[in-house]
């Protein structure tokens, strides 16, 4: 954990000092540099370009920023993110960056930016390395004036982006060591910190619970499945503007079950939980932005494997509302453990729901790796997710639910089934979701099969789990306003 602090000086014991450079002609260039150094290493002060260079007293790390005409804090996080990496094997260091952002950015929110790509790329996981390599970047010492919220803006930037590092330690764990009892030991243990309400179903109460879809995705497994719901209850004097409701696909291990993927198509598939990482990591960092909402996450786990009593092709099984579907394709099985628990997120009546799974490659087609898929029933929610990601840099584009695409799911044997035909998956996917929500209830669908999980480091994001809407979902939250509900007659 990285510790932040501010004051006016450079202290005696930091190891390096880094200035922020912004790009262009006319830039201002920090005296007590080598120029000429920079300049034959290609240094043009891009986003995240950092270069360590001699300095007076100590080492000095040169941050690009990129153009200072379209600086956003997003250029501040990913440059943060990219520091801290080449800062790795040292333990204190001072930052002047934040001087080097235009008037355009607002300080406190470079401040934000800059304690979240920090903590974003110190980020490690070596949990299961005989010697891992930990980043050694202990403490950050903030140079420039202290003044009003600056503390409370380093502090939530860095309780944030931990929050995003639980999630990637989550996704990060091997499925045969991260079971769904685990994952539900590890929510109690994020609920029991941070003073939240948990209540934790484990087989025979999901029984009783008459939870279809997460049943009969577990029928293949001998690892028994959780259903895991924790709450955030806004402080009796703090204004509170309604409920929302976040449900997270929570998938330990897909193996495709009966319908097998390929060896090499199982090879990520311990992030198929990823969805429920992130309702998790924003449960873990709710009380820390303190938004002014009622905030329950509902996140079923299970894996889906190919036990001898596994859920064959041309099995119905019935969902959590009495729905009954047919499931023709036991890989399409994050829908059904979502149909419960957006069932059951329903009955609660909240003002919104959104909803996060790793869902279809359909998606990843469509966007590809570094897009999410939104859609959803109402357009004002759906907004304020847009925007939300919009403020965070986690990039979204918006999806149609075309109508006339729900016969794709028509079943002769049952209400429905759990694909459609052979295109717009991510869209029939969704529909498939959108007859577990209750008329009148605000829902939105994250599609985030591309973003989850990435094969190299990006910006602020590192290999492996990314942790995917953790930030969007705070942000969205503190700005969330109930948004109206449109009925078909109007």
């Amino acid at each position: 954990m990285i510790a932040f602090r501010t004051g006016r000086k450079i202290p005696v014991s930091a190891e390096l000092h880094a200035v922020g450079v912004c790009a262009g002609r006319g830039a201002e260039r920090p005296e007590g540099l080598d120029w000429g150094v920079l300049d034959g290493r290609g240094f043009e002060a891009e986003a995240g370009q950092v270069e360590i260079v001699s300095g007076p007293e100590r080492p000095m790390a040169v941050v690009g920023l990129g153009p200072a005409g379209k600086m956003t804090a997003a250029a501040v996080r990913r440059a943060a993110a990219a520091l801290a990496r080449s800062a790795k094997r040292m333990r204190r260091i001072a930052v002047s960056v934040p001087d080097a952002v235009p008037d355009g950015v607002g300080r406190l929110e470079a401040l934000r930016a800059l304690s979240e790509g920090m903590t974003l790329g110190a980020y490690t996981y070596g949990d299961f390395k005989s010697a891992p390599e930990p980043n050694k970047l202990e403490n950050v010492h903030v140079i420039g004036s202290g003044g009003r919220g600056v503390a409370e803006a380093l502090e939530r930037g860095r309780r944030v982006a931990e929050a995003v590092c639980f999630a990637r330690d989550l996704i990060n764990e091997p499925g045969g060591s991260l079971t769904p009892a685990r994952f539900a030991d590890r929510a109690e243990e994020m609920a029991e910190r941070e003073g939240l309400e948990i209540t934790v179903l484990d087989l025979e109460a999901i029984r009783e619970a008459e939870l279809g879809g997460l049943l009969g995705v577990n029928r293949g497994s001998e690892q028994p499945p959780r259903f895991v719901e924790v709450v955030y209850t806004p402080g009796p004097e703090a204004e509170c503007r309604g409920s929302v409701a976040l449900v997270g696909k929570g998938l330990t291990f897909d193996s495709g079950g009966l319908s097998i993927k390929t060896g090499t198509g199982m090879m990520t598939m311990k992030c198929d939980m990823s969805g429920g990482a992130a309702v998790l990591g924003v449960m873990a960092a709710v009380s820390a932005v303190a938004p002014p909402v009622k905030v329950t996450g509902y996140v079923p786990m299970t894996d889906n494997m190919l036990g001898g009593d596994a859920t064959r092709p041309g099995d119905v099984l019935t969902m959590a509302n009495g729905k009954t579907v047919e499931v023709l394709n036991t890989d399409a099985e994050g829908r059904l453990v979502l149909a419960d628990a957006l069932s059951l997120a329903c009955r609660a009546e909240p003002d919104a729901i959104v909803d996060l799974a790793t869902l279809t490659g359909a998606c990843m087609v469509a966007l590809g790796p570094k897009v999410a898929g939104l859609m959803g029933n109402n357009e004002a929610w759906v907004d304020q997710l847009a925007d939300a990601a919009e403020r965070t840099g986690e990039r979204v584009w918006r999806l149609p639910l075309p109508d006339d695409y729900k016969a794709q799911l028509d079943s002769s044997v049952a209400d429905m089934k759990n694909i459609g035909g052979p295109h717009g998956g991510a869209l029939t996917a969704g529909l498939f979701l959108s007859n577990f929500v209750e008329e009148g209830i605000p829902w939105a669908h994250l599609d985030i099969a591309g973003p989850a999980f990435i094969d190299a480091e990006d910006g602020e994001a590192t290999k492996g789990g990314t942790g995917f809407g953790v930030r969007m979902l705070l942000d969205a939250l503190v700005n969330f306003e109930p948004p109206a509900v449109v009925s078909d007659d109007d």
